[in-house]
């Protein structure tokens, strides 16, 4: 797995729901119980974590912000932040990974 095809994933996503409005956000997502914003921000979160282990740092929260139509920019800015890191190829495919179930998900 390359920073390329996680940076694809990403835009994959983002292409799909950059264009939500509040209502699409809030509807639950197709698998789970929780709706579409909340599984998203459990995405960005999973992929800071990620970075901050892959920067031999601690894990911080990531904030929820208020306004969910904020999810798409915190996913590219915590992918960013993971490839900067320079993570092994497993780190990113497992990256990629949630990307993609996520996807699938909403």
């Amino acid at each position: 797995m390359s920073a390329a095809e996680l940076d694809q994933a990403v835009q994959l996503l983002v292409r799909q729901v950059g264009h939500w409005q509040p209502p699409r956000w809030a509807a639950v997502a197709t698998a789970g119980n929780m709706s579409r914003a909340d599984l998203v921000h459990r995405l960005v979160q999973e992929v800071a974590n990620l970075a901050a282990d892959a920067e031999g740092e601690p894990r911080r929260v990531v904030p929820r912000l208020d306004n969910d139509l904020a999810l798409p920019d915190q996913l590219r800015v915590v992918a960013a932040d993971l490839v900067a890191a320079g993570p092994g190829a497993e780190t990113l495919a497992r990256a990629a990974a949630e990307v993609t179930a996520t996807r699938s998900a909403l």
